[in-house]
């Protein structure tokens, strides 16, 4: 990644990654950052890295980064062409969701990555995705599929919600 916005990814990576005192970060083999695009105007947002995730440092590589693959192609988009990365940056133990504290704790670098990357639409997959960005007063039954614009720090973009592949593959 090159240029300024190269920069200041690899300084936000670089300050998560200096977090202290942090359970998830200490119980975790890497940092999931990020895949895809950085320019892209289309941002992915999941939940947490699941154990594929953690020991590759990448989002959504599992079975439910397959069925993302999938879906992606099924409207002509791959991860040349979108940027992922996820609610919080380290595996929660046995994939339990993450706590309000922790999501509390990471939000503001989530923030910052969404500025950012500054997308024009930003897809949340997964409720916890939902009650983070968009709030916990909404079900994603309710809102899936509707657009929902959105100030998010110093960005102003589209949000569109949908279940999280891992929640698919499980119906």
């Amino acid at each position: 990644i090159k240029g300024t916005k190269g920069k200041k990814l690899q300084e936000l990576k670089d300050s998560i990654n200096k977090i202290k005192n942090c359970e998830l970060k200490e119980n975790s083999t890497n940092i999931v950052f990020s895949d895809g695009n950085p320019n892209a105007k289309i941002m992915i947002i999941g939940e947490a890295p699941g154990v594929n995730e953690d020991l590759e440092g990448v989002p959504f590589i599992g079975r439910a980064g397959e069925l993302l693959d999938k879906m992606l192609l099924s409207i002509n988009l791959d991860r040349d062409n979108v940027y992922i990365s996820n609610i919080i940056n380290f595996r929660p133990p046995e994939n339990r969701n993450p706590t309000e504290d922790e999501i509390t704790r990471y939000l503001p670098y989530l923030i910052k990555h969404i500025e950012i990357i500054s997308p024009q639409i930003l897809i949340l997959l997964g409720s916890t995705a939902l009650n983070t960005i968009i709030g916990k007063e909404e079900t994603i039954s309710d809102v899936r599929g509707k657009w929902i614009n959105k100030k998010i720090g110093n960005c102003n973009t589209a949000v569109i919600v949908s279940f999280h592949p891992s929640f698919l593959m499980r119906q």
